[in-house]
């Protein structure tokens, strides 16, 4: 399937090429500056493109990733603060997507059986139809990514890795 992001026609040239070498000659080496505005741009042709297939399901890119995880929970549920670390999110975004999610019946808060602290959040029969109709769509435009085989999409995200892992990403 192929993928129009842009609703333009493309330029006749690489902007982010030009811009190196004119960075090159006026402030000094531009290999890092064309590689991050690179991946910057890369990653507003993704997300373009994902919250385009996303938005006829009435999600967005982060309530899409938070039904995700929560059908990989062992138990359907989770707690709002493992959502926020798995997610990588602040706890007032967290709050936010699962009120989203809870306002049009995807997801629902439970009490936690053993932790009066804590608030559960589970997965509704409406969200997992949901999810499964948004999948069948962010898969069928492969997330956006296009222009990889299988073997350079296996190394970006390695590449991709090192970066996150050496800004304290993970461990």
């Amino acid at each position: 399937m192929s993928l129009v992001v842009a609703p333009r026609d493309p330029l006749p040239f690489d902007p982010i090429m030009r811009a190196a070498e004119l960075w090159e000659k006026r402030i000094g080496p531009s290999r890092t500056m064309a590689a991050v505005t690179s991946v910057m741009r890369a990653q507003q042709i993704l997300l373009s493109a994902v919250d385009t297939a996303l938005r006829p399901h009435g999600l967005t890119f982060a309530r899409y990733e938070a039904l995700v995880l929560l059908t990989f929970a062992r138990t359907g549920k989770l707690p709002m603060r493992v959502m926020g670390e798995r997610l990588q999110l602040h706890p007032t975004s967290v709050t936010n997507i699962v009120d989203r999610l809870q306002a049009d019946g995807l997801a629902r808060r439970t009490p936690h059986p053993t932790d009066r602290r804590a608030t559960l959040v589970e997965i509704t029969e409406a969200g997992s139809a949901r999810l499964e109709s948004a999948t069948a769509a962010v898969t069928g435009i492969d997330f956006g990514l296009t222009g990889l085989s299988a073997e350079e999409e296996t190394t970006l995200t390695d590449l991709l890795a090192k970066v996150r892992r050496s800004a304290g990403d993970f461990g």
